[in-house]
């Protein structure tokens, strides 16, 4: 069988093509040459991110196109947005087009239907002819009419004359404009895109004493949009912004952008923007695609912080069942775990006084070694400044606690029910330690405690608190009787 030598196609062909233009595509003859003057990026903690793509152009007189072909992949078309900043009258965007019809040995194959190709196979051979089909199986008829079937695991490589006409190598937009002068133009193009997200990750390290913390806070950039953004100015918009429905439209490299030292601030700026908070990188960033980037945002030491022990004994989640309120084993369940919470005030006095981003809050302590370990973990929403921050940290080993309801008395006729618990607390440390008790008046919303052992404190309309001392070594029991009344 006689052979053409055919040219191998490649990305590194396939980008001439592209930049140079494809034959036949009825194009402006000199489609306008763009260079990147700068990008600004701006990313909400909701998977979306707004690109702002300073460009300059050489535009002719009359008709232009223009072609971005370095965009995100994940980009959402319908906000695109192209202005001359330059000259904004004179410039006009008459057609707007988003192409991703993407090069790929299928696409390849799809348009290359009835027409010569040539492939070869792994032993080595070499076929060349009409293909008739690409789909499962690649089927050739040669010039003297002979027909070879060839599965696509067979083959190693595949040879095409040419680039089909509406194939490209990346997703890219196309504009045609219309420029009232030729010449030198400023241009902005601004794009939503999805795959960019941020989140904020917190490292505490409580003090030997527990009584102060070191905070610093993480902004963790995680970007698959599809494309790369270099020398970026980075704008992280941290709130819940609402966003129209929307119709049919693992983290490989991790680079941490360290500060210098301690002693130095974050380089990034917080500012109040509409209802939310921004954070500007104070420095060009680079973020990559398929990469995930950490930059400190604040950094607080000494922070006054207080540990404490809460004791919420009761059940009260029933997965959805509902329990008639006259039912007397209703929110009877009682578990043995007494709860660590860390608390701290986000306050400037304090050393912070920064509104905090929702995020992941690790908490670490040293050991006797200077060994640091964590210790728990918890997250937190948008905290603004001045209000305090409470952790649970996690389930206190030597503190117990059981819950037992002794008394249930009903009196339908005068509408009162009563009933009483016993709340036990053993303390198996050797310190002693006070226990937030906390209860649930969960069966009315009129309701009164006829007695206790402890005072209580109201922390809602349906809560109380018992703030319960418990020596080391030793036992404290707390009882209380509720009555509702409808």
């Amino acid at each position: 069988m006689k052979h053409r030598r055919w040219l191998m196609w490649s990305v590194l062909a396939a980008l001439a093509l592209v930049a140079g233009g494809l034959p036949g595509a009825g194009q402006p003859p000199t489609p306008a040459a763009a260079q990147g003057e700068g990008v600004e990026l701006a990313v909400y903690n909701q998977d979306l991110a707004l690109v702002k793509d300073l460009r300059t152009l050489d535009l002719e007189e009359g008709l232009n196109e223009v072609r971005f072909d370095d965009v995100a992949a994940r980009i959402d078309p319908t906000s695109v947005h192209f202005r001359s900043l330059t000259d904004p009258e004179g410039t006009v965007v008459l057609e707007q087009n988003y192409e991703y019809d993407i090069v790929g040995s299928a696409r390849l194959l799809q348009k290359y239907l009835g027409l010569e190709i040539s492939v070869v196979t792994e032993d080595g051979q070499e076929y060349a002819g009409e293909l008739l089909s690409g789909a499962d199986d690649v089927i050739l008829q040669a010039a003297d009419g002979q027909v070879t079937v060839l599965k696509l695991g067979q083959i190693k490589e595949f040879a095409f004359p040419a680039l089909p006409e509406g194939l490209i190598t990346r997703p890219t937009l196309v504009w045609e404009v219309e420029s009232v002068e030729g010449g030198t133009q400023d241009v902005e193009v601004t794009y939503l895109t999805n795959g960019i997200n941020w989140r904020a990750n917190y490292i505490v390290v409580l003090a030997d004493d527990e009584a102060s913390l070191d905070l610093d806070g993480w902004v963790t950039l995680d970007n698959r949009s599809g494309a790369g953004y270099e020398d970026a100015r980075l704008k992280l918009i941290a709130g819940d912004i609402h966003r129209a429905p929307t119709e049919g439209v693992v983290v490989k490299d991790i680079e941490y952008e360290m500060a210098a030292g301690r002693a130095q601030a974050p380089a990034v700026e917080e500012r109040a923007f509409f209802e939310y908070h921004l954070y500007e990188v104070q420095r060009p960033v680079t973020v990559r695609d398929q990469q995930t980037k950490q930059i400190e945002f604040v950094t607080g030491s000494d922070i006054p912080a207080t540990k404490f022990f809460v004791y919420d004994g009761a059940q009260l989640y029933f997965g959805g069942i509902y329990a008639p309120i006259d039912d007397p084993s209703y929110g009877t369940g009682t578990n043995a775990k007494v709860m660590v919470m860390l608390e701290f005030q986000n306050g400037e006095e304090e050393g912070l006084g920064v509104p905090l981003p929702k995020g992941t809050v690790r908490v670490y302590k040293n050991d006797v070694d200077g060994s640091t370990l964590l210790v728990g973990e918890d997250a937190i929403d948008h905290t603004p400044r001045d209000e305090s921050v409470r952790l649970y940290v996690g389930d206190a080993f030597d503190i117990v606690g059981e819950r037992v309801q002794t008394n249930f008395r009903a009196e339908y006729d005068e509408d009162w029910i009563e009933e009483s618990y016993q709340i036990t607390l053993r303390n198996h440390k050797e310190e002693d330690v006070e226990v937030r008790v906390v209860e649930h008046m969960f069966r009315w919303t009129e309701w009164r405690i006829l007695e206790s052992s402890h005072e209580p404190e109201t922390n809602d309309a349906q809560t109380i608190e018992f703030r319960v001392p418990v020596e080391a070594g030793g036992e404290t029991v707390v009882t209380y009787t509720v009555r509702y009344e409808w």
